[in-house]
């Protein structure tokens, strides 16, 4: 038997790269497929704008404006097509936010103190320093109310312009950069949910309410893991949320921060169980017996399956949908923004578009770089391994990359449209100017992980460890 054993270890090698999958590349993948869609993206968002400024521009505002209308029983929806996009689709993308939050709090960068505390604080100043630039602009007026615009970092393409730098960068940083944008979306969540919620309906509160103690039970005290159940009670909780006044957005994040992250089986049991069951399938396929080698592996499927956590099975089904499809959707329904003379003109000389145009490139930039300087300084944090200043001030320029959630935010901040084209305008421009400055900045002169600040400064040095205390031969 130990011989067979020995020359089949094809479940066992199964097993041990199943592990290594789950806890070990989810990261990679994450970020391999940010890198991909935000070439879909790109795409999605040249189509708007080459439809909105061709001569079948009135199709595109024709199209986003059909009524569609459904009946949940409990609650009536009727809406745009555009605004199905934002409140449907966009909230499946907030919900696999939602879960990608809850996966780093658990197990990534946010799981402990010492590791959450360089993006946090890092995030933290990408958020405050660009918000008080904006309202340096804009302190009164209608124009006030888009102070959140330029909070936010679209992961997708700031994660894709580090990948044409291909790999002269070190993978910490592409972890610190992944860090900084989950914080920045847990910031971005609770403006949109505190501030840009303007009118609230009781009775859908407390329907979102009820729905959600039901959710919790399931979940907690029943030990329910079917998906199907959680999409029945997801979708009436979603509409109750809508129903309510909360933008819905924010039930898709709390949807995804609710899923179980807890497997079924745990990682110590898997591998006795499966032991005996291949014990079982050798003793199968000895004996000619197909019909019982199929049920034991059926039984050691699973036991696979049962390792594997609602929380990352979920993600890994849902995340490639909303990056691939349900992202470059919403940029084709909210980045088709007039272009003509008249309309650059007038965005050129408006405080929205010249707040958005400063806030996002400058004050990510400053915001990032200054706190995470002081982070490092105090000794609350210290820098990933092979990271240096070049490399913090390069992602805080790409920081200022943002496009999904920026335009998302203005469209709930402005009620008027010439406003809200003014912003995205700002987006749309800032996003490029900060896409084009980060990789340059990077490109130009790429530090080596293995090249400390003096190296960089004073090429003939010796070559030694890079410094992460802060002291003043980095500054």
């Amino acid at each position: 038997m130990h011989e067979v054993m020995s020359e089949n270890r094809g479940p066992f090698r199964a097993a041990r790269n199943y592990v290594t999958g789950r806890w070990l590349l989810p990261v990679e993948s994450f970020i391999r497929t940010e890198q991909l869609g935000s070439i879909l993206l790109l795409a999605a968002t040249a189509a708007a704008l080459a439809w909105v400024n061709s001569p079948w521009h009135e199709s595109y505002f024709h199209f986003w404006e059909t009524e569609i209308g459904i009946d949940l029983g409990l609650f009536s929806i009727e809406e745009h097509l555009g605004e199905w996009v934002n409140d449907g689709l966009v909230a499946i993308f907030f919900f696999v936010m939602g879960m990608e939050i809850k996966r780093e709090l658990a197990h990534g960068e946010l799981s402990s103190l010492r590791k959450a505390a360089l993006p946090a604080v890092a995030a933290l100043g990408g958020m405050v320093v660009p918000a008080a630039m904006f309202i340096a602009f804009n302190a009164t007026g209608e124009g006030a109310k888009g102070w959140g615009i330029p909070m936010a970092t679209d992961i997708a393409f700031a994660l894709g312009v580090l990948a044409l730098l291909g790999r002269s960068l070190p993978s910490g940083l592409r972890i610190f950069l992944l860090g900084v944008a989950v914080v920045d979306d847990i910031g971005s969540i609770l403006v949109i949910a505190i501030f840009y919620t303007e009118q609230l309906n009781v009775t859908g509160l407390v329907w979102a309410f009820a729905l959600l103690i039901i959710i919790v039970i399931a979940s907690r005290v029943g030990g329910i893991r079917s998906i199907p159940v959680y999409v029945v009670l997801g979708t009436l909780f979603w509409a109750a949320v809508l129903n309510s006044g909360i933008h819905a957005t924010v039930a898709g994040v709390i949807l995804g921060l609710l899923t179980p992250a807890g497997a079924s089986l745990a990682h110590q049991a898997f591998r006795p169980s499966v032991e005996e069951l291949v014990g079982q399938y050798e003793r199968a396929v000895e004996a000619d017996d197909e019909e019982s080698a199929d049920v034991v592996l059926g039984e050691i499927s699973r036991l696979s399956r049962e390792t594997d956590s609602p929380l990352d099975r979920l993600e890994r089904q849902l995340h490639p949908w909303t990056t691939y499809l349900i992202l470059p959707i919403f940029a084709l329904a909210n980045a088709g923004v007039v272009l003509s003379a008249d309309v650059l003109r007038d965005a050129m000389s408006s405080a929205v578009t010249i707040g958005v145009l400063v806030a996002l490139p400058v004050g990510k930039l400053l915001g990032i770089t200054t706190f995470t300087w002081l982070a490092v300084r105090t000794g609350l944090a210290s820098l990933p391994s092979g990271v240096v200043w070049r490399h913090i001030i390069g992602v805080a320029l790409l920081g200022g990359i943002g496009f999904t959630v920026s335009i998302f935010i203005a469209g709930l901040a402005y009620d008027v449209d010439a406003l809200t084209s003014q912003a995205k305008i700002g987006v749309l421009l800032a996003s490029v100017l900060s896409a084009v400055a980060g990789y340059a900045f990077l490109r130009a002169a790429p530090v080596r992980a293995e090249q400390t600040i003096e190296d960089v400064e004073h090429p003939g040095a010796s070559p030694g460890a890079v410094d992460r205390s802060g002291s003043d031969s980095e500054n």
